[in-house]
């Protein structure tokens, strides 16, 4: 009976732990989300307008900034900068619009860490298993218009 709670046990805490991994669907929009231990990230492509956006929520407010810059750490490092972001909500989201997004895709799918910095914030993203969400993503937005 003892090894059958502790099996119960072992099920419940799989099941119940945040499911940290990267995703990408297909529709209308295409999207590409990841709800992280520092941060939810939302990458979309709107092919009617054309336009990527990408928006960050951390688990505390962004304060206001004049300049965003977002970090890729690892093989193919790289600092994007934009004056050009958008803190609403309140301060809970930052969005980046723009018609292309080959160095922001680029980041994610191969680097191993994305961290968002506005003044003095700095909001580290972990990119493990992000990848092939990123490569189902990239094919999404450019395939067929739905």
């Amino acid at each position: 009976m003892p090894f059958l709670m502790l099996r119960a046990l072992a099920v419940l805490l799989l099941t119940t732990a945040p499911a940290w991994a990267w995703e990408a669907t297909s529709g209308r929009v295409c999207e590409l989300v990841h709800d992280g231990e520092n941060a939810f990230v939302r990458v979309t492509y709107d092919p009617a307008i054309p336009e990527y956006a990408i928006a960050i929520t951390p688990k505390g407010p962004w304060l206001q900034g004049p300049v965003f810059a977002m970090r890729f750490d690892g093989a193919r490092g790289n600092t994007i900068v934009t004056d050009r972001h958008v803190v609403s909500r309140g301060g809970a989201t930052l969005t980046v619009t723009d018609r292309g997004f080959g160095n922001v895709l680029n980041g994610l799918e191969f680097n191993h860490t994305a961290t968002a910095l506005l003044g003095d914030q700095a909001v580290a993203v972990s990119l493990d298993g992000a990848a092939p969400a990123v490569r189902a993503f990239r094919a999404c937005a450019t395939g067929p218009s739905v």
